[in-house]
């Protein structure tokens, strides 16, 4: 059987699992996902509250980090480090392999200092230093305040996963800073070509949002408008892809590669099918090309190894994709306003599984020192 993620990789992307757990380590399965191809990771705080609350894995550990008097919160990164290192261990030949273009794991920056500039960038500082690696990346997000962040993150050598972007306009503010970052550092004299980022692009989410005003605008219940629905978010990606050809070739990041610089690769999220009408694997065909990231969870990667179909999907898709959102946008819909949205949501829900996950960390470590 054809290896779907080999044959991606060969068209110049790479595919993550967006999926981290102790027992995946531990079992081998993750070691059995990197022979297949995998070449990243990615996690978050949602990620994390399903695999420390809802598993023993971890219980040895929070009782070490119960002795030691640690507050809930830092057990829980006490928790993190280790399975990011031992994760990221598995995955250094990969990252030297490729000279550092690949093989890194992400590690989100607690969600609630998400609209603090200033405590961002010191918890991804520490974060980065803590974990020793040199294929780690401090997710941070794409909102106001995680701007100016990625920016002195990037001049400061931190490896940033920017996530939760949505819009043609964030990234191309994403875009911005990583360019400015690069060269504040160099300005400083110091290296650019060791630091490396990816700006993590969400698909589904969209049209999650937009296919039910799309009936809704055309009254189509029955015999729903082809074309339209389920592919609003891959003409935004798609047009993203074009936004992100034309930054990272013009005469100013030019300059930068010239002095080494990696480009900023678009990461697609959120790629799992949400909708059962459509494809398995409707999100990961059509968004192939080359300098991109695709990270799956789960059941994504297991449907694309067994019967996704690879092409070189992201082409020059600008005149398709500019129709397909004049198309949405003439019924009334205003694609920046549900961007704009599913960002505070997405914040939202990750700092919501946030708190969960230290709200169930705090009773584990009351329940646990209880039996000793």
């Amino acid at each position: 059987m054809t290896n779907t993620i080999l044959e991606a990789n060969k068209l110049g992307q790479s595919i993550w699992y967006d999926n981290i757990s102790r027992s995946l380590i531990k079992s081998g399965e993750l070691k059995d996902l990197i022979a297949l191809g995998v070449s990243g990771i990615t996690s978050n705080p949602t990620i994390f509250e399903k695999a420390i609350s809802n598993s023993s894995d971890y219980d040895a550990d929070i009782l070490e980090a119960t002795s030691l008097r640690l507050t809930p919160t830092q057990t829980f990164y006490h928790l993190a480090k280790n399975d990011i290192r031992d994760a990221s261990d598995l995955l250094l030949p990969v990252y030297y392999k490729s000279n550092g273009l690949d093989g890194y794991i992400s590690l989100e920056v607690n969600p609630v200092l998400s609209n603090s500039t200033a405590q961002t960038i010191t918890e991804a500082i520490e974060l980065f230093k803590i974990l020793q690696r040199p294929n780690i990346m401090i997710k941070v997000p794409a909102t106001d305040a995680g701007i100016p962040a990625i920016r002195e993150l990037i001049k400061e050598g931190v490896n940033i996963n920017v996530t939760l972007i949505f819009s043609l306009s964030m990234y191309r503010k994403v875009m911005n800073s990583y360019i400015a970052g690069l060269e504040d550092r160099l300005l400083l004299g110091k290296d650019i070509d060791k630091i490396s980022s990816v700006a993590s692009f969400f698909v589904s989410r969209i049209d999650t949002k937009v296919d039910p005003l799309i009936y809704e605008a055309t009254n189509s219940n029955d015999k729903p408008p082809t074309g339209l629905l389920g592919f609003t978010a891959i003409a935004n990606a798609s047009l993203a892809y074009h936004e992100f050809q034309n930054t990272f070739k013009n005469s100013r990041f030019n300059k930068l590669k010239e002095n080494g610089a990696n480009v900023q690769k678009p990461l697609w999220a959120s790629t799992g099918t949400k909708n059962k009408n459509y494809s398995d694997v409707h999100y990961i065909e059509s968004l192939i090309g080359l300098n991109t990231v695709n990270t799956m969870p789960p059941q994504t990667i297991k449907a694309f190894l067994n019967h996704g179909k690879v092409s070189q999907s992201l082409g020059d898709k600008v005149i398709e994709a500019t129709k397909i959102l004049d198309k949405v946008s003439s019924l009334g819909i205003n694609l920046d306003s549900i961007t704009d949205q599913l960002l505070i949501e997405g914040v939202d829900a990750f700092t919501y599984s946030f708190k969960t996950l230290i709200e169930n960390i705090s009773r584990k470590m009351n329940s646990l020192s209880n039996h000793i």
